[in-house]
């Protein structure tokens, strides 16, 4: 019994101890447990801080299987990434020195298929203490693969990754087995604790993460590899036009410097004016005439350069330059050196791309020498003419009465050669008449003595002056004449119309028609018909004047020429016609002095036309 008591507190003071120890474990899980979630919250921040340290894929990578090896003191840890076709491969691996490197080798899809891809793509996570264990349900072709590398015990973990970086707001991200976290023990079987687990979770999450920001960095990249190819493709396009245009200005330069030189070459006045009438070029001839510099020329108006006088007599023709007309003229201009020189002026309008007249072209050339041999020559004629006059007027009537008979009759030989004679004088005395007629008309002694005429009283002296001659030829004279009221010297107009009626009938064929006409034409626009205070009706400008004829015509080519001295469509037509070469040019004159303008159509076999115009009466002048 005593014994008994003995030994009851012995038994008590033995389970005592034991259950302090209970206790005291008990009380110090939370710690533990406490302190290992710190650690795992520590470790968790160190290798996610690692793993974003980098934006590179491989490194993050690389980063992750080092820690999680320094970490779980793991023999080997790999990133496995399983590729489209099934199979896969490890990309990234940390191991120790005495285990077999497996970074690179390609697995067959035996070793992973495609029921295990199933389960891990739907978050499965296993850790297998011993791939030997019955419970661990490997089978035995995979035991076989892995213990060649050593491998007792492994942890894995899926990497899921979603399948768009950008997924549609109306659906959520779907995810997709990327691959596997894995950590292998070699050296023995090993129980991974739930920290462990948590750890490489968390780990496989953060490089979910690192995928999707690796691929839109990738993505990123992407874009400014395509961006900088962008702007270098258009960096080397702006740098092939800047040298492109550098070129042009180079050739541009060089072809203004050669344009300059060769209009500072020329003996000739060379000028581009704008619309406004200032000088946007000019050659050094306008400098060494007008004793200024080029700059000071350029830009400046017309009337500045000039003077107000020589700017008056210039205007007309600038207006009629400007209104898209080419304009040559004469003109008398004063120089530095005091004189004085006849110059030919030529305007020709300059158009823009849209055809807007943005001013135009100047060329003046010093016609002063010729002038000077003209009125020489002028001179000359005229002393020779009237010198020629007087003995040709005698030997013309000497000739008149020697084929009256009344000195006696000629033989018939005689006759012949009286009639050649008489014929050639005529001719002779016509020619010298033409001659003094010019003469005076081109120095200016001819005053025009203009007066109110009837235009169809003017057409019927021509006919009536050339109806003999039509009468000879066996040509029709049709009068086809307006009743309107002129302004001019009517002798000179029946000349220039007898002239022409003569060149008709001169050149058609016997039996044809010579035309006169007289007519209102249609007034250019902006010129309006002037209306009479007296007789309240519009009266027009200008008053046509045409002459038909059905002869041979004459080429397009002598159209302008044949206006000109001692001009004719042929060289043998004043042999056969009997004509002076002089006639039109004392029409031109004649017009020109009424502030007319003549011209010629025709058309070779069909006939041809001669118009000019003279201005029509008005009353309220």
């Amino acid at each position: 019994m005593a014994s008994k008591p003995a030994k009851s507190p012995q038994r008590k003071s033995a389970a005592q101890p034991a259950n302090l120890e209970e206790l005291n474990s008990a009380k110090e899980q939370p710690a533990i447990q406490l302190q290992r979630e710190r650690q795992r919250v520590e470790l968790f921040a160190e290798v996610t801080l690692k793993i974003r340290q980098s934006l590179q894929l491989k490194e993050i990578l690389r980063t992750t299987v080092t820690e999680v090896q320094r970490i779980l003191q793991a023999d080997r840890v790999l990133i496995y990434q399983v590729l489209p076709d099934g199979t896969g491969k490890p990309i990234s691996e940390a191991v120790l020195p005495e285990y077999p490197a497996i970074l690179g080798m390609e697995f067959p899809e035996e070793v992973f298929p495609i029921e295990y891809q199933q389960l891990y793509a739907g978050g499965r996570v296993r850790a297998i203490e011993d791939v030997r264990a019955a419970k661990a349900e490997i089978a035995d072709c995979l035991v076989e693969f892995v213990e060649q590398f050593g491998v007792k015990a492994k942890l894995i973990v899926p990497i899921l990754h979603s399948l768009s970086v950008h997924p549609p707001r109306s659906s959520p991200p779907q995810n997709a087995l990327w691959g596997l976290l894995i950590a292998h023990q070699c050296d023995r079987p090993r129980k991974w604790v739930d920290f462990e687990l948590e750890l490489m979770q968390q780990l496989a999450d953060q490089i979910s993460i690192a995928l999707a920001q690796g691929e839109l960095w990738e993505h990123l990249e992407e874009i400014v590899a395509e961006r900088t190819a962008e702007l270098q493709a258009a960096n080397c396009n702006l740098q092939q036009e800047i040298n492109d245009r550098k070129q042009v200005e180079v050739a541009l330069r060089q072809s203004e410097e050669q344009l300059r030189s060769i209009t500072n070459a020329l003996p000739v006045l060379i000028a581009s004016v704008d619309d406004r009438e200032c000088y946007q070029f000019n050659n050094q001839a306008y400098a060494d005439w007008l004793g200024k510099t080029l700059t000071t020329i350029h830009g400046t108006h017309l009337r500045q350069v000039w003077g107000e006088i020589c700017y008056q007599r210039m205007q007309p023709y600038i207006n009629e330059a400007l209104a898209g007309n080419v304009v040559i003229y004469e003109n008398e201009i004063s120089i530095t050196d005091g004189t004085t020189r006849s110059v030919n002026i030529t305007y020709i309008p300059h158009r823009d791309l849209d055809d807007r007249v943005s001013g135009f072209f100047a060329l003046t050339s010093d016609i002063s020498d010729r002038k000077a041999i003209e009125r020489m020559k002028d001179e000359f004629i005229s002393v020779v003419s009237h010198e020629l006059r007087t003995p040709l007027t005698s030997l013309h009537s000497a000739l008149k009465i020697l084929a009256t008979g009344r000195l006696g009759t000629l033989p018939e030989d005689g006759q012949q050669l009286l009639a050649i004679a008489d014929e050639n004088t005529e001719r002779l005395v016509r020619l010298v008449n033409n001659v003094l007629d010019l003469q005076r008309i081109e120095s200016g002694a001819v005053t025009m003595e203009k007066q109110v005429c009837n235009a169809a009283d003017l057409t019927i002296h021509a006919v009536e002056a050339m109806q003999a001659m039509a009468q000879q030829h066996g040509i029709i004279l049709v009068d086809r004449s307006l009743d309107v009221q002129l302004w001019v010297d009517a002798d000179y107009i029946v000349q220039a119309l007898t002239n022409l009626i003569s060149n008709a009938i001169k050149f058609s064929s016997p039996g044809g028609n010579v035309w006169l006409t007289v007519a209102c034409p249609p007034q250019p626009k902006g010129r309006k018909s002037t209306k009479s205070k007296a007789s309240r009706v519009r009266v027009p400008v200008d008053v046509l004047f045409q002459v038909r004829d059905e002869g041979q015509g004459i080429p397009a080519n002598k159209l302008e020429s044949i206006f000109e001295r001692f001009q004719q469509v042929d060289s043998s037509d004043s042999r056969k016609k009997g004509g002076t070469g002089l006639g039109l040019t004392i029409c031109r004159k004649i017009i020109e002095q009424h502030g007319g303008k003549i011209w010629a159509e025709s058309s070779l076999g069909v006939g041809s036309t001669f118009s000019f115009t003279l201005p029509a009466y008005n009353n309220e002048l």
